[in-house]
């Protein structure tokens, strides 16, 4: 685990990947970053513009995945209830994955969510 990049460079690479994916969009809910699949949430982004410390939301249901991603520092079960269904919230500062371990999570949590029909389309690239 690194911390070697700016925690706003490494949030925009994973919003980047993340709208890559198929059907994929971003919306504002609660003044926040969230990027969704037909309709469902698959990434929290939290806000860009630094006011708050920068993190991620993913659902995880590979248990060794989950575990990995509980073990880096400051990340915890998402609040609201979400982490008792695998949702992670991941700080992006002081020893945070490298972009791309976070991009392949948010794979992860979109493969979770996403309509069957996305995810054949995902395979298909």
């Amino acid at each position: 685990m690194t911390a070697a990049r700016d925690p706003l460079a490494v949030r925009e690479e994973v919003r980047a990947s993340a709208l890559a994916l198929p059907g994929a969009g971003e919306e504002f809910p609660w003044g926040e970053s969230v990027v969704k699949a037909a309709k469902k949430v698959f990434v929290f982004l939290g806000v860009g513009d630094g006011s708050h410390p920068p993190r991620i939301g993913v659902k995880l249901k590979d248990p060794e995945v989950h575990e990995h991603a509980l073990s880096g520092p400051g990340a915890e079960p998402s609040g609201y209830g979400l982490g008792r269904a695998g949702w992670v919230s991941v700080p992006l500062a002081g020893g945070a994955p490298a972009a791309d371990v976070l991009c392949e999570w948010v794979e992860e949590s979109y493969r979770v969510i996403a309509p069957k029909r996305l995810i054949a389309e995902l395979d298909a690239r």
